[in-house]
């Protein structure tokens, strides 16, 4: 038995404590406590411990139910129902992919000489989720790269706010001693990376620049149509053949999938596709005929102090270009990461338009160059018979039925004398050719329709369709178009100018070049191409390109051979003492030619020269147009003399 004192006012009581009963001490205690509550303040604290109503108990049950309804629908949704789309976005914070950067196929001249290269470039992207998480050590990160980089901090931070992308290009085309001090702190730049890229290196690139064309960035619509091919930072062809042969030349990049963890530290990497290279072309050009051509039209324009000039050589058996020459010309490779702002601007601005491939955009008045499709056209119309002469007194003086007193008085270069088709291609005469354009006395004259139906099928109103972008149609007028244009009517006049290749003529270098291998082949007239073959990075053959027909027999080969005649008579002078071209009889193979002057006003003067050889199977046509001569001066001949003397004696 234990003693112990009760509270005040309490009434000693015996307490039997029965450790067989487990009654607890306190209970027996309390039990005395309530009592005496009870009967000090007459209420029972029975009435405190009555049970709650059903229905309060049966509604608290629901709402139990109804929560755990709601959590158990919500794992099953997560877990069930969305399960691969949280999956996906799990993996998505998990992992990252990236495209592995592949090259670029490269480009050969017809011998195999490699005329592109690809040249590893490295660049500075900033990955925004990262940059953020370094908090105020931000401006100190921007400070060390900007100094490394020898710019202002405030330039990097211009790019990273402009940019509406998680992913900033900073630097491109980082230079060498910024790379290597980049590469050593770079895991100390929480956001910073170096990403190796690949980008063009012309060789020699003003002497194949309108060719070969450039690269450029890619914009967001090209992005668009082709996510899996290139990614935001890639540069794509924008001109030449860069352009054209895009899908054949582009890389084919793999994906490369990164594991990082939640601080974005690299945990693995796995390649998922491995990179292929683009195809690469092989051309029919011949590298070296570009470089002497080029030399040659660079001398001649120094010696007359003009600028620009185009020239064009193919092979009239295939329709390949063995050469093209634009004058000025660019560097393309001032086009590729890092390019000097200054220059650029200054090329861009450059008033003698030096992009412009003249070749395959320029328009020009093509003077006496025309008379050989003029005299297949006769011939074909059967309008004069080749062996008909014509006296050509200097001049031709057509009669005005309104002012009988003002007649059109029609000039020669010289007087000819008694002259039939060939003399009149050999020395070019003005009153021949005006007299089968235009109709004179009891001759019967093409007309303007026929001449430009003809011009027609030589390919003089329509491209060509060279492999390379920026070709324009040749312009052929009419009657229509004077009326339209000029509000003026169609006179004679017209007629007999269009004739010898003035009025408001104008044709490319590259029209006039594929019309005379035309002439030279036998009357097929071919597309002109670069591209010969499609080759891999092993030089295996994928594709090559043969000879595509435009069109054939639409000038039957035996007029054909009489006009050929007449070029060939221009060069040595044959019944012609007058020849125009006998400066190119002493190349070492047989050639043909024709030479133009067409008139531009205030003596001024485009000079032109076609020539094909060797003549009895020919394998090469040179064009050649100068531009704005002053005075008639022999500027293309020597041109030509020399580049086909050092053709021909090299092979």
């Amino acid at each position: 038995m234990f003693g112990f004192l009760l509270p005040k006012g309490l009434k000693k009581r015996k307490v039997r404590f029965d450790f067989e009963e487990e009654i607890e001490l306190h209970e027996s205690f309390l039990d005395a406590l309530a009592q005496e509550k009870e009967k000090e303040l007459g209420i029972s604290e029975k009435k405190f411990e009555k049970p709650l109503p059903r229905r309060i108990l049966k509604l608290f049950l629901f709402f139990i139910l109804l929560f755990q309804l709601f959590f158990f629908f919500k794992a099953f949704q997560l877990q069930v129902i969305d399960r691969e789309k949280y999956l996906a976005l799990a993996q998505k914070n998990k992992f990252t992919f990236r495209q592995i950067t592949a090259k670029r196929g490269v480009i050969y001249d017809s011998g195999g000489k490699q005329l592109v290269y690809n040249k590893a470039s490295f660049d500075l992207f900033l990955q925004k989720d990262l940059f953020l998480k370094a908090g105020e050590k931000r401006g100190e990160l921007l400070k060390e790269v900007a100094s490394i980089l020898d710019i202002q901090p405030e330039r990097l931070k211009e790019k990273i706010d402009q940019s509406p992308d998680p992913e900033v290009l900073l630097y491109q085309n980082l230079p060498h001693q910024a790379l290597i001090l980049l590469k050593a702190q770079i895991d100390e730049l929480p956001g910073f990376e170096i990403k190796e890229n690949i980008i063009r290196e012309y060789k020699d690139g003003p002497l194949f620049a309108h060719i070969i064309g450039y690269t450029g960035r890619i914009n967001s619509q090209e992005l668009k149509k082709e996510p899996e091919s290139y990614n935001m930072f890639d540069w794509v062809g924008r001109s030449g053949l860069e352009k054209s042969y895009e899908k054949i030349l582009r890389k084919n990049p793999g994906k490369l999938q990164i594991e990082r963890d939640a601080k974005g530290n690299i945990i693995s990497q796995r390649i998922i596709s491995p990179p292929r290279s683009g195809e690469s072309l092989v051309l029919w050009l011949d590298s070296g005929l570009q470089e002497k051509l080029t030399q040659e039209l660079e001398a001649i324009l120094n010696k007359f102090n003009v600028e620009k000039a185009a020239a064009l050589a193919m092979d009239p058996r295939t329709g390949g270009v063995l050469a093209l020459v634009s004058l000025p010309s660019y560097d393309n490779n001032l086009f590729q990461k890092g390019g000097n702002k200054k220059e650029l601007k200054d090329l861009l601005s450059d008033p003698r338009q030096p992009l412009l491939d003249r070749v395959i955009s320029g328009r020009y008045l093509t003077g006496s160059t025309i008379k050989p499709l003029i005299a297949s056209a006769a011939l074909e119309e059967r309008i004069i018979s080749y062996k008909k002469k014509i006296n050509c007194k200097g001049k031709i003086i057509i009669p005005n039925p309104w002012h009988p007193d003002l007649p059109t008085i029609k000039n020669d270069w010289t007087v000819h004398g008694p002259t039939d088709l060939r003399k009149a291609i050999a020395e070019s005469c003005n009153v021949y050719f005006y007299t089968i354009g235009g109709g004179f006395e009891n001759q019967e004259g093409l007309g303007l329709e026929r001449i430009k139906r003809y011009l027609g099928l030589f390919g003089w109103e329509d491209t060509t369709g060279i492999d390379i972008p920026g070709e324009v149609p040749g312009f052929v007028p009419d009657r229509q178009w004077k009326k339209k244009v000029l509000k003026e009517n169609w006179v004679d006049g017209d007629t007999y100018n269009l004739a010898i290749g003035q009025g408001f003529l104008g044709i490319t270098p590259l029209e006039v070049a594929d019309a005379f291998s035309a002439i030279a082949n036998g009357g097929k007239l071919l597309r002109p191409h670069l591209v010969k073959a499609v080759v891999d990075e092993n030089k295996n053959i994928i594709e090559s390109f043969g000879p595509e027909l435009l069109r054939q027999n639409f000038i039957d080969p035996k007029n054909l051979e009489i006009v050929r005649q007449g070029m060939r008579w221009a060069v040595t002078g044959e019944n012609s003492p007058k020849a125009s071209a006998v400066l190119l009889n002493s190349l070492p193979v047989a050639a043909a030619a024709k030479t133009g002057t067409a008139e531009l006003g205030n003596g001024y003067y485009n000079l032109w020269v076609t020539v094909f050889a060797p003549y009895e199977n020919p394998e090469i046509v040179l064009t050649i147009v100068i531009e704005k001569i002053k005075g008639l001066q022999s500027a293309t001949l020597p041109v030509a003399k020399e580049v086909l003397d050092w053709y021909f004696t090299r092979q």
